[in-house]
Protein backbone atom coordinates (compact mmCIF):
# COMPACT_ATOMS: atom_id res chain seq x y z
CA UNK A 1 0.00 0.00 0.00
CA UNK A 2 1.52 3.22 -1.01
CA UNK A 3 1.89 5.67 1.82
CA UNK A 4 1.66 9.68 2.15
CA UNK A 5 2.29 12.09 4.19
CA UNK A 6 1.38 15.44 5.25
CA UNK A 7 3.64 17.02 7.76
CA UNK A 8 3.42 21.07 8.79
CA UNK A 9 3.32 22.89 11.95
CA UNK A 10 -0.39 23.80 11.83
CA UNK A 11 -3.47 22.23 13.18
CA UNK A 12 -4.30 18.73 11.25
CA UNK A 13 -7.88 18.32 9.81
CA UNK A 14 -10.54 19.01 10.70
CA UNK A 15 -9.22 22.38 12.28
CA UNK A 16 -9.88 24.87 10.19
CA UNK A 17 -8.43 28.58 9.58
CA UNK A 18 -8.40 29.12 5.95
CA UNK A 19 -7.99 28.00 2.35
CA UNK A 20 -4.36 26.07 3.10
CA UNK A 21 -6.26 23.83 5.48
CA UNK A 22 -8.86 22.98 3.09
CA UNK A 23 -7.27 22.69 0.66
CA UNK A 24 -4.43 20.14 2.42
CA UNK A 25 -7.35 18.27 4.03
CA UNK A 26 -9.18 17.69 0.94
CA UNK A 27 -6.30 16.49 -0.42
CA UNK A 28 -5.16 13.90 2.55
CA UNK A 29 -8.89 12.91 1.85
CA UNK A 30 -8.47 12.08 -1.29
CA UNK A 31 -5.27 9.89 -0.98
CA UNK A 32 -7.44 8.02 1.77
CA UNK A 33 -10.43 7.51 -0.34
CA UNK A 34 -8.18 6.05 -3.03
CA UNK A 35 -6.63 3.49 -0.94
CA UNK A 36 -3.35 5.35 0.33
CA UNK A 37 -2.29 4.97 3.81
CA UNK A 38 -2.42 8.73 4.84
CA UNK A 39 -0.66 10.11 7.66
CA UNK A 40 -1.26 14.07 8.70
CA UNK A 41 1.46 15.49 11.57
CA UNK A 42 0.24 18.92 12.64
CA UNK A 43 0.52 20.76 15.62
CA UNK A 44 -1.26 21.67 18.81
CA UNK A 45 -0.48 24.78 19.11
CA UNK A 46 -0.02 27.67 16.72
CA UNK A 47 3.07 28.21 15.21
CA UNK A 48 2.66 31.92 15.35
CA UNK A 49 2.60 32.29 18.82
CA UNK A 50 2.51 29.07 20.54
CA UNK A 51 -0.69 29.50 21.51
CA UNK A 52 -2.50 26.18 22.88
CA UNK A 53 -5.26 24.56 21.10
CA UNK A 54 -5.25 21.44 22.18
CA UNK A 55 -8.53 21.94 24.52
CA UNK A 56 -9.92 23.24 21.40
CA UNK A 57 -9.01 20.09 19.12
CA UNK A 58 -9.96 17.71 22.27
CA UNK A 59 -13.80 19.93 22.07
CA UNK A 60 -14.15 18.96 18.86
CA UNK A 61 -13.94 15.46 18.66
CA UNK A 62 -15.79 15.15 21.45
CA UNK A 63 -18.90 16.85 20.40
CA UNK A 64 -18.01 15.02 17.13
CA UNK A 65 -17.93 12.04 19.26
CA UNK A 66 -14.23 10.84 17.70
CA UNK A 67 -12.61 8.62 19.31
CA UNK A 68 -8.74 9.72 20.28
CA UNK A 69 -5.54 8.88 22.24
CA UNK A 70 -3.88 11.50 23.95
CA UNK A 71 0.16 10.24 25.28
CA UNK A 72 2.59 12.64 26.76
CA UNK A 73 0.89 15.61 24.85
CA UNK A 74 0.53 14.09 21.76
CA UNK A 75 -3.05 13.45 20.38
CA UNK A 76 -3.92 10.69 17.78
CA UNK A 77 -7.04 10.19 15.83
CA UNK A 78 -8.62 9.07 12.27
CA UNK A 79 -11.16 11.85 10.13
CA UNK A 80 -12.27 10.11 7.48
CA UNK A 81 -9.36 7.41 7.22
CA UNK A 82 -6.98 9.92 7.62
CA UNK A 83 -4.85 9.39 10.46
CA UNK A 84 -3.90 12.27 12.34
CA UNK A 85 -1.40 13.37 14.85
CA UNK A 86 -0.94 16.41 16.85
CA UNK A 87 2.26 17.43 18.83
CA UNK A 88 3.57 20.51 20.67
CA UNK A 89 5.77 22.97 17.97
CA UNK A 90 9.35 21.47 19.20
CA UNK A 91 8.30 17.73 18.96
CA UNK A 92 6.94 18.48 15.10
CA UNK A 93 10.38 17.25 13.71
CA UNK A 94 11.35 14.74 16.03
CA UNK A 95 8.26 13.04 15.28
CA UNK A 96 8.81 13.85 11.34
CA UNK A 97 12.13 11.62 11.69
CA UNK A 98 9.97 8.52 13.45
CA UNK A 99 7.43 8.49 10.78
CA UNK A 100 10.11 8.38 8.39
CA UNK A 101 12.02 5.97 9.02
CA UNK A 102 8.49 4.31 10.84
CA UNK A 103 6.49 4.58 7.71
CA UNK A 104 8.88 5.39 5.01
CA UNK A 105 6.23 7.03 3.17
CA UNK A 106 6.30 7.29 -0.90
CA UNK A 107 5.19 10.92 -0.55
CA UNK A 108 5.81 14.03 1.77
CA UNK A 109 3.83 16.97 1.47
CA UNK A 110 4.32 20.12 3.35
CA UNK A 111 3.55 24.09 3.48
CA UNK A 112 4.05 27.21 5.46
CA UNK A 113 4.89 28.05 8.38
CA UNK A 114 8.62 26.20 9.46
CA UNK A 115 8.14 24.27 6.08
CA UNK A 116 11.60 24.70 4.61
CA UNK A 117 13.38 22.68 7.08
CA UNK A 118 10.54 19.89 7.48
CA UNK A 119 10.75 19.55 3.47
CA UNK A 120 14.77 19.38 3.76
CA UNK A 121 14.29 16.82 6.78
CA UNK A 122 12.62 14.59 4.40
CA UNK A 123 13.64 15.05 1.43
CA UNK A 124 16.48 12.76 1.89
CA UNK A 125 14.41 9.52 2.15
CA UNK A 126 10.84 10.61 0.38
CA UNK A 127 9.81 12.36 -2.38
CA UNK A 128 8.96 16.23 -1.15
CA UNK A 129 6.07 18.31 -2.71
CA UNK A 130 5.85 21.69 -1.12
CA UNK A 131 2.83 23.44 -1.63
CA UNK A 132 2.45 27.08 -2.23
CA UNK A 133 -0.54 28.33 -1.02
CA UNK A 134 0.73 32.16 -1.48
CA UNK A 135 2.86 34.77 -2.66
CA UNK A 136 3.85 35.77 0.58
CA UNK A 137 7.33 34.60 2.26
CA UNK A 138 5.23 31.79 4.64
CA UNK A 139 3.46 30.77 1.26
CA UNK A 140 6.80 30.46 -0.82
CA UNK A 141 9.10 29.53 2.11
CA UNK A 142 9.16 25.67 1.67
CA UNK A 143 10.84 26.47 -1.42
CA UNK A 144 13.95 27.24 0.72
CA UNK A 145 14.11 23.56 1.35
CA UNK A 146 14.55 22.27 -2.18
CA UNK A 147 11.45 19.98 -2.09
CA UNK A 148 11.54 18.19 -5.41
CA UNK A 149 8.20 19.66 -6.40
CA UNK A 150 6.56 23.61 -5.78
CA UNK A 151 3.08 23.37 -6.39
CA UNK A 152 1.66 26.79 -6.89
CA UNK A 153 -2.31 27.11 -6.42
CA UNK A 154 -2.54 29.09 -8.94
CA UNK A 155 -0.63 30.96 -12.63
CA UNK A 156 -0.05 33.77 -10.61
CA UNK A 157 1.38 32.06 -7.58
CA UNK A 158 3.92 30.04 -10.11
CA UNK A 159 4.45 33.37 -11.89
CA UNK A 160 5.72 34.80 -8.38
CA UNK A 161 7.40 31.93 -7.40
CA UNK A 162 11.46 32.34 -7.40
CA UNK A 163 13.33 29.21 -9.83
CA UNK A 164 14.81 27.00 -6.97
CA UNK A 165 17.26 24.42 -8.04
CA UNK A 166 16.45 20.93 -7.89
CA UNK A 167 12.60 21.85 -7.43
CA UNK A 168 9.88 21.72 -10.09
CA UNK A 169 7.76 24.05 -9.83
CA UNK A 170 4.17 24.11 -11.66
CA UNK A 171 0.25 24.75 -10.65
CA UNK A 172 -1.44 22.38 -8.84
CA UNK A 173 -5.23 24.08 -8.54
CA UNK A 174 -7.14 23.31 -5.17
CA UNK A 175 -9.10 20.57 -4.90
CA UNK A 176 -13.16 21.43 -4.34
CA UNK A 177 -16.28 19.20 -3.73
CA UNK A 178 -19.18 19.61 -5.68
CA UNK A 179 -22.40 20.32 -3.28
CA UNK A 180 -24.08 17.76 -2.26
CA UNK A 181 -28.17 17.52 -3.06
CA UNK A 182 -30.23 19.09 -0.24
CA UNK A 183 -33.64 21.06 0.52
CA UNK A 184 -33.44 24.45 -1.57
CA UNK A 185 -32.82 27.36 -0.40
CA UNK A 186 -34.62 30.74 -1.37
CA UNK A 187 -32.05 32.51 -2.93
CA UNK A 188 -32.20 36.05 -1.09
CA UNK A 189 -31.19 39.82 -2.10
CA UNK A 190 -28.40 39.61 -0.11
CA UNK A 191 -24.90 40.02 -0.52
CA UNK A 192 -22.43 37.43 0.69
CA UNK A 193 -18.62 38.50 2.36
CA UNK A 194 -16.31 36.17 3.65
CA UNK A 195 -13.61 37.14 6.15
CA UNK A 196 -14.27 40.87 6.86
CA UNK A 197 -10.91 41.99 7.99
CA UNK A 198 -8.65 44.93 5.81
CA UNK A 199 -6.16 43.14 4.14
CA UNK A 200 -9.56 41.35 2.58
CA UNK A 201 -11.53 44.79 2.02
CA UNK A 202 -13.07 45.46 5.26
CA UNK A 203 -12.32 48.82 4.74
CA UNK A 204 -14.44 49.48 1.50
CA UNK A 205 -17.45 47.26 2.46
CA UNK A 206 -17.91 49.98 5.42
CA UNK A 207 -18.04 52.64 3.42
CA UNK A 208 -20.53 50.28 0.78
CA UNK A 209 -23.12 49.44 3.78
CA UNK A 210 -23.20 53.15 4.77
CA UNK A 211 -24.20 54.20 0.81
CA UNK A 212 -26.12 51.06 0.29
CA UNK A 213 -28.75 51.51 2.97
CA UNK A 214 -30.86 49.18 0.58
CA UNK A 215 -28.65 46.31 0.50
CA UNK A 216 -28.64 43.70 2.75
CA UNK A 217 -24.87 42.62 3.90
CA UNK A 218 -24.03 39.29 5.32
CA UNK A 219 -21.07 38.97 6.77
CA UNK A 220 -18.80 35.45 7.59
CA UNK A 221 -16.34 35.37 10.57
CA UNK A 222 -12.73 34.79 9.32
CA UNK A 223 -9.44 34.63 10.32
CA UNK A 224 -10.40 36.78 13.59
CA UNK A 225 -13.86 38.17 15.10
CA UNK A 226 -14.68 41.34 13.78
CA UNK A 227 -18.69 41.43 14.73
CA UNK A 228 -17.74 44.67 17.10
CA UNK A 229 -16.95 46.69 14.04
CA UNK A 230 -20.52 45.87 12.16
CA UNK A 231 -23.17 45.50 14.63
CA UNK A 232 -24.14 49.19 14.42
CA UNK A 233 -25.32 48.48 11.36
CA UNK A 234 -29.32 47.74 10.85
CA UNK A 235 -28.29 46.26 7.17
CA UNK A 236 -25.54 44.28 8.26
CA UNK A 237 -25.72 40.18 9.64
CA UNK A 238 -22.47 38.94 10.81
CA UNK A 239 -22.06 35.16 11.14
CA UNK A 240 -19.69 33.24 13.71
CA UNK A 241 -16.54 31.26 12.07
CA UNK A 242 -18.91 28.19 10.04
CA UNK A 243 -17.81 25.42 8.64
CA UNK A 244 -20.68 24.29 6.41
CA UNK A 245 -20.58 27.38 3.65
CA UNK A 246 -23.84 25.65 1.37
CA UNK A 247 -26.36 27.55 2.84
CA UNK A 248 -24.82 30.87 2.71
CA UNK A 249 -24.05 30.32 -1.14
CA UNK A 250 -26.99 29.07 -1.84
CA UNK A 251 -28.99 31.88 0.28
CA UNK A 252 -27.11 35.17 -1.14
CA UNK A 253 -26.68 36.35 -5.15
CA UNK A 254 -23.39 37.56 -4.97
CA UNK A 255 -19.93 37.48 -3.01
CA UNK A 256 -17.97 40.16 -2.78
CA UNK A 257 -14.03 39.67 -2.77
CA UNK A 258 -12.91 43.06 -2.17
CA UNK A 259 -9.51 42.21 -1.30
CA UNK A 260 -6.76 44.68 -1.02
CA UNK A 261 -3.47 41.88 -1.11
CA UNK A 262 -2.50 39.46 -3.69
CA UNK A 263 -4.46 36.61 -2.54
CA UNK A 264 -3.37 33.84 -3.99
CA UNK A 265 -6.77 31.64 -5.51
CA UNK A 266 -9.70 32.17 -2.97
CA UNK A 267 -11.77 29.11 -2.68
CA UNK A 268 -14.84 30.88 -1.62
CA UNK A 269 -15.00 32.42 -4.94
CA UNK A 270 -14.62 28.60 -6.83
CA UNK A 271 -17.13 27.18 -3.47
CA UNK A 272 -19.89 29.74 -4.18
CA UNK A 273 -19.60 29.43 -7.90
CA UNK A 274 -20.58 26.05 -7.78
CA UNK A 275 -23.37 26.77 -6.12
CA UNK A 276 -24.19 28.98 -8.83
CA UNK A 277 -23.01 31.82 -7.00
CA UNK A 278 -20.82 34.73 -8.82
CA UNK A 279 -18.43 37.15 -7.17
CA UNK A 280 -17.43 40.58 -8.12
CA UNK A 281 -13.91 41.03 -6.56
CA UNK A 282 -11.12 43.04 -7.11
CA UNK A 283 -7.87 42.66 -9.19
CA UNK A 284 -5.15 41.55 -7.04
CA UNK A 285 -3.29 38.61 -7.17
CA UNK A 286 -5.25 35.01 -8.36
CA UNK A 287 -8.51 36.93 -7.92
CA UNK A 288 -9.08 37.74 -11.67
CA UNK A 289 -7.84 33.78 -12.06
CA UNK A 290 -10.21 32.28 -9.78
CA UNK A 291 -13.45 34.43 -10.85
CA UNK A 292 -12.25 33.81 -14.63
CA UNK A 293 -15.01 34.58 -17.58
CA UNK A 294 -18.30 33.94 -15.23
CA UNK A 295 -17.83 37.22 -12.35
CA UNK A 296 -16.69 41.09 -12.52
CA UNK A 297 -13.04 42.06 -11.77
CA UNK A 298 -12.87 45.80 -10.89
CA UNK A 299 -9.63 47.60 -10.19
CA UNK A 300 -8.79 48.06 -7.28
CA UNK A 301 -8.40 51.58 -7.43
CA UNK A 302 -12.50 51.77 -7.83
CA UNK A 303 -14.12 53.57 -5.55
CA UNK A 304 -17.28 52.21 -2.81
CA UNK A 305 -19.50 54.37 -5.75
CA UNK A 306 -18.24 52.06 -8.21
CA UNK A 307 -18.74 48.96 -6.47
CA UNK A 308 -22.11 49.87 -5.43
CA UNK A 309 -23.05 50.83 -9.20
CA UNK A 310 -21.80 46.74 -10.19
CA UNK A 311 -23.56 45.29 -7.27
CA UNK A 312 -27.00 47.00 -7.97
CA UNK A 313 -26.21 46.16 -11.84
CA UNK A 314 -25.23 42.53 -11.93
CA UNK A 315 -27.33 40.07 -13.63
CA UNK A 316 -26.76 37.20 -10.62
CA UNK A 317 -28.49 35.05 -12.75
CA UNK A 318 -26.58 34.84 -16.03
CA UNK A 319 -23.50 34.40 -14.28
CA UNK A 320 -24.61 32.41 -11.59
CA UNK A 321 -24.78 29.98 -14.23
CA UNK A 322 -21.47 30.89 -15.92
CA UNK A 323 -20.00 30.45 -12.46
CA UNK A 324 -21.34 27.44 -12.18
CA UNK A 325 -20.40 25.63 -15.26
CA UNK A 326 -16.88 27.27 -15.09
CA UNK A 327 -16.02 26.00 -11.80
CA UNK A 328 -17.33 22.77 -12.17
CA UNK A 329 -14.27 22.05 -14.54
CA UNK A 330 -12.67 22.46 -10.97
CA UNK A 331 -14.31 19.61 -9.12
CA UNK A 332 -12.74 16.85 -10.16
CA UNK A 333 -9.93 14.22 -8.94
CA UNK A 334 -6.12 15.86 -8.01
CA UNK A 335 -4.71 12.19 -8.17
CA UNK A 336 -4.24 12.14 -12.11
CA UNK A 337 -2.94 15.75 -12.10
CA UNK A 338 -0.16 14.72 -9.02
CA UNK A 339 0.10 11.36 -11.02
CA UNK A 340 1.23 13.32 -14.41
CA UNK A 341 3.93 15.19 -12.33
CA UNK A 342 5.93 12.41 -11.54
CA UNK A 343 4.48 12.24 -7.65
CA UNK A 344 3.73 8.69 -7.51
CA UNK A 345 5.06 5.53 -6.06
CA UNK A 346 6.71 4.48 -8.74
CA UNK A 347 8.54 7.91 -9.02
CA UNK A 348 10.12 8.05 -5.57
CA UNK A 349 13.02 5.95 -6.24
CA UNK A 350 13.81 8.27 -9.38
CA UNK A 351 13.11 11.30 -7.88
CA UNK A 352 15.49 11.29 -4.42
Amino acid sequence: MPTVLFAWRRTPPPLLIGGAEVTQQLLAEEFAAAGWQTVYLGSHQAPWDQAAQLPRIRAFLDSHYIPYEETRGDLRYQWKKVDCIAVSQHRTASTLHSLLSGLRPDVVFTSQEGAAGLAAQARTTALVAGILHSVSKTGLGVLAGHPHHGLAVSEFVRRRAPETEGTHLAVLYPPFVPPLPGSPVARTGSVLMVNPIPAKGSDLLHQLIRIMPEQHFTLIEGWWNTADQFTAYPNVAYVPRVYDMSPFYLGHRLLLVPSTVEDAFPRVIVEAALHGTPTIGSDRGGIPEAIGSAGIVLPHTAGPQTWADTIRAADHQTLGEQARRQAARLARPRLPDLEALGIYPAANTSST
